[in-house]
């Protein structure tokens, strides 16, 4: 299970496995120690989901205060719940209109660059290529599991940058678990196509429901890319078990804050970094 720790008022949690990376900056943050109240008590990072802009803004604050990260180098996706893949060369604009960026994960190599996933339930992957130093986040909820997203941000690593499957550190943060996840047979169908469905769908309490294992989904899709065993971490954290600790949009019927989840390779130079219109909105 990841450890809990705190910066400042943030508690977040690592993976074991990525802190053993020097060049490496990384957190699972929970919702814990922001200024957020009632249903997006405390650390919620996102400014869609109701609550007040200015809350919001000081929980941005104190993440990049306590992690030493200059608020406008955190970029955050319009996520979708698709399966495109944003890639970011290491210099020069990587967008060049104020349209949202739709994608659903992120893959560079360049420094200083906070590369963010949002989630309240959904699985975040981390995937780092600790020999080239490039990384990747990927937004994994049911519907990009279904589109094997994980997989395919893996594949964009080789494929753009030469990766190798041996070189690479993947890991799997909190979400919510089997134990909690019951879908519909819509969502369930999407899943009965994938190699080794019964590892990770079964039989729910509820005729034509099923129980879905989000971790296990990306877990396979890691190993079916040819990564090692011993190079996934899992998170064992339930989002929904744990709603003390982490936002759960199951668990609260829907209203609640989202957390956020991020990665950076460390540099010397700052990068030019331009913020998303539905994120962050008021910080260029």
């Amino acid at each position: 299970m990841f450890p809990l720790e705190k910066k400042q008022s943030i508690e977040y949690l690592r993976s074991p496995l990525l802190s053993q990376c020097d060049f490496l900056v990384h957190a699972f943050c929970t919702r814990l120690g922001g200024a957020s109240e009632d249903d997006y008590r405390s650390l919620n990072m996102s400014f869609r989901e109701g609550d007040e802009e200015f809350r919001v803004l000081r929980n941005w604050d104190k993440l990049a205060t306590a992690f030493d990260i200059p608020i406008e180098n955190f970029l955050v996706l319009n996520q979708v719940h698709g399966d495109a893949v944003f890639v970011i060369k290491p210099h020069g604009e990587y967008f060049h209109s104020r349209d949202p960026l739709n994608y659903d994960a992120i893959v560079t190599n360049r420094t200083n660059l906070a590369i963010c996933i949002k989630t309240a339930d959904c699985v975040p992957v981390f995937l780092v290529d600790r020999v080239k130093k490039i990384i990747a986040v990927v937004h994994a909820g049911w519907r990009g599991a279904s589109r094997s997203i994980t997989a395919k941000a893996v594949r964009t690593m080789q494929s753009q940058y030469g990766t190798l499957p041996g070189d690479l550190l993947a890991a799997v943060g909190p979400s919510i678990g089997p134990c909690c996840y019951e879908v519909d047979e819509a969502a369930a169908a999407a899943f009965r196509c994938l190699s080794g469905s019964d590892l990770f769908l079964r039989p729910g309490r509820r005729s034509n429901r099923w129980m879905l294992d989000l971790t296990e989904v990306n877990r396979a899709q890691l190993l079916e890319t040819g990564i090692p065993e011993d190079n996934i971490d899992l998170s064992g954290w339930c989002t929904k078990c744990r709603q003390d600790t982490f936002f759960s949009h199951r668990g609260s019927g829907g209203v609640t804050g989202r957390q956020v989840n991020f990665m950076m390779i460390r540099g010397d130079a700052p990068c030019r970094v331009l913020t998303i219109n539905d994120d962050l909105h008021h910080v260029h």
